[in-house]
């Protein structure tokens, strides 16, 4: 018998939260984070129950919960299970829960509630939480009041099940139970006769068969022949976390390097971080699509987009203005195409592709062997990247663009980086150096918020080797609260904060130049002595002041604990070195392109 089986036998609420614990722990989880709660007492006991098999954290705020279970989530790839008690609590999930929707990232969302008698009638601590996610859910249900019929714990165990597959096929999300629990929620004998079960429930036989093992598709899709005939084609490679990068790197360089077509990889991608497996990477594409007289000249027939496109206004302008014919690849059911160009969705992954012909990685290709079209992309990635390379090299004052180019080479390989929106994701679009080293880069590009930045960091890092996180003040400032999980973190979070007092991608924007009303509504300083609010959740701080400080800080990387290194900058400054610098990393010369 099962050390649940006791507490299960005291009332029927602890035998339902039994019941779907053991599904859950046979299906595979292995991490559940716990919002603290009176509804939700039958399954905080049942998963205490179930460690150490599965680990539970217990975190006081919602959101920071959510966003937490989203970065866990994201680096192991797996379901990870949030719980809550009823009432707004369920709520402070919503924002990760949009996030988790649009980047395809499996949480199963377990808010508990009232019975039925108790909703509508201002009973405390009741709102209406069917459907409480909207459409963003995979799939979403409330499950039937607890009951000690072997019919119906069957029905739970079924609909676990369900729940889980669902999380991850045919597309990763997340996927809503709404649970409600009748008194007593505490496991005290609430009178029900169970003593029928010691004869007729038998846990082997009713958990037999689960298994964590999903479906593959191991069907492979042909090349198109249209590809094949042309000579003016490009891959976009969009933001991607897969969890094999390797093997999505070897793909999209076979596919280049089968068709001869340059690579614009996404800062985000994986392939800057495996930059030898694909020698026609293009890095520099957003600074060379600057130069007008060069966008015109590289205008594509064809463009393989794989998964999203890119951050980089240039290039979707661009795209825009080209009409090329389009090809998406990506196993998703969603329209990722903002466009609306004529597009082509395969919804397969691109290592589904026959491409044909052996890999040619980490071989010499000749330059003579090029096409025209893919010599041109070469020679201006050459040209631009030496250009950025030269340049960065020479800032010895901190700036805000240098931070992600630095980055980009001193990291430990393998190291997990968490990339905040707004200022710092686009500084990586355009200057992240192509490199060697692996880096596991995870981010919420899925609707783009800064909301639960620090916390989603923090879920990324949690047992994973030590990690870092890049990030401005105002998202760091937005999910303070993500502090509070020190005590339940494993692991090491080193912040690099860019501290420009305020909104620097508005700087960025012609509402700049409209002050008043730009620095109250769009630059929002805070003035916050991060020194100060580092003390108050006892994380360590420092203040960087030169670029060999830094790189001494962030390699080699502590194993233990958080801490924020912090970058003073101008925001102001820093705006207009972008604007002068784009210019003139555009304006190189073309005569011979």
């Amino acid at each position: 018998m099962f050390d649940l089986m006791p507490i299960a036998y005291r009332n029927v609420n602890q035998l339902w939260a039994y019941i779907l614990t053991e599904t859950l722990k046979r299906l595979g989880l292995t991490c559940v984070v716990i919002c603290p709660g009176s509804r939700s007492t039958p399954l905080a006991i049942a998963f205490a129950q179930q460690v150490p098999e599965i680990e539970a954290i217990s975190i006081l705020d919602e959101r920071s919960a959510a966003f937490f279970a989203l970065g866990q989530a994201k680096a192991t790839g797996r379901p990870v299970v949030l719980v809550c008690t009823s009432g707004t609590a369920g709520a402070n999930f919503y924002s990760a829960v949009i996030e988790a929707s649009y980047s395809h990232v499996p949480l199963l969302l377990l808010t508990t509630d009232r019975p039925p008698e108790l909703r509508d009638c201002h009973s405390g601590q009741t709102i209406d939480q069917l459907r409480l996610y909207g459409n963003y859910p995979n799939w979403q249900t409330e499950l039937a009041l607890p009951s000690a019929d072997i019919g119906m714990l069957a029905y739970l165990r079924q609909t676990v099940i369900h729940s889980w597959e669902r999380a991850q096929t045919p597309t990763k999300g997340p996927v809503h139970l709404n649970i409600p629990f009748r008194d007593p929620l505490a496991p005290v004998a609430d009178g029900t006769d169970l003593s029928y079960l010691q004869s007729q429930f038998q846990p082997e036989e009713f958990f037999a068969g689960i298994t964590d093992r999903l479906p593959i598709p191991h069907s492979l899709f042909p090349m198109p022949q249209q590809w094949k005939e042309c000579d003016r084609g490009m891959i976009i490679a969009g933001v991607a976390q897969p969890q094999q990068p390797q093997e999505y790197c070897r793909a999209i360089a076979q596919l280049s390097q089968t068709l001869k077509w340059p690579v614009l990889a996404e800062g985000l991608s994986p392939l800057r971080n495996y930059a030898q497996l694909n020698p026609y990477l293009i890095s520099t594409y957003d600074l060379i699509l600057r130069n007008q007289q060069l966008a015109k000249q590289l205008a594509p027939k064809m463009v393989i987009q794989v998964g999203e496109m890119p951050t980089s206004k240039e290039l979707r302008t661009w795209i825009d203005a080209t009409q090329a014919r389009r090809w998406l690849i990506d196993k998703s059911d969603q329209n990722l195409d903002p466009l609306h160009g004529r597009t082509i969705h395969l919804r397969i992954s691109v290592e589904q592709l026959i491409c044909g012909g052996d890999s040619q990685e980490n071989t010499a290709v000749s330059s003579s062997s090029f096409p025209d079209y893919l010599q041109q992309w070469c020679t201006a990635e050459t040209q631009v990247r030496l250009s950025v390379d030269q340049t960065m090299g020479k800032i010895d004052q901190v700036i805000e663009s240098k931070a992600a180019w630095l980055i980009s080479q001193i990291l430990p390989p393998g190291t997990p980086l968490f990339i905040a929106n707004s200022m710092p994701v686009r500084d990586v679009e355009y200057f992240w150096k192509p490199n060697n080293l692996g880096v596991r880069s995870h981010f919420n590009r899925g609707a783009n918020g800064i909301d639960g930045t620090l916390s989603t960091a923090l879920g990324m890092a949690h047992r994973q080797q030590s990690s870092v996180m890049l990030t401005g003040d105002l998202a760091l400032l937005h999910d303070t609260n993500g502090f509070l999980i020190r005590n339940k973190f494993v692991g090491h979070l080193t912040i690099v904060l860019i501290n420009n007092n305020g909104g620097g991608i508005f700087e960025m924007l012609p509402i700049a130049k409209f002050d008043p009303p730009f620095e109250e509504f769009f630059g929002t300083p805070q003035d916050i002595d991060f020194a100060l609010l580092c003390a108050t959740y006892n994380v360590q701080h420092e203040l960087i002041t030169s670029w060999e400080q830094l790189q001494q800080r962030l390699n080699p990387l502590t194993t233990t604990g958080i801490r924020v290194l912090e970058l003073q900058t101008n925001r102001k400054k820093d705006a207009q070195w972008r604007q002068d610098n784009f210019s003139n990393f555009a304006g190189f010369h073309t005569e011979f392109i």
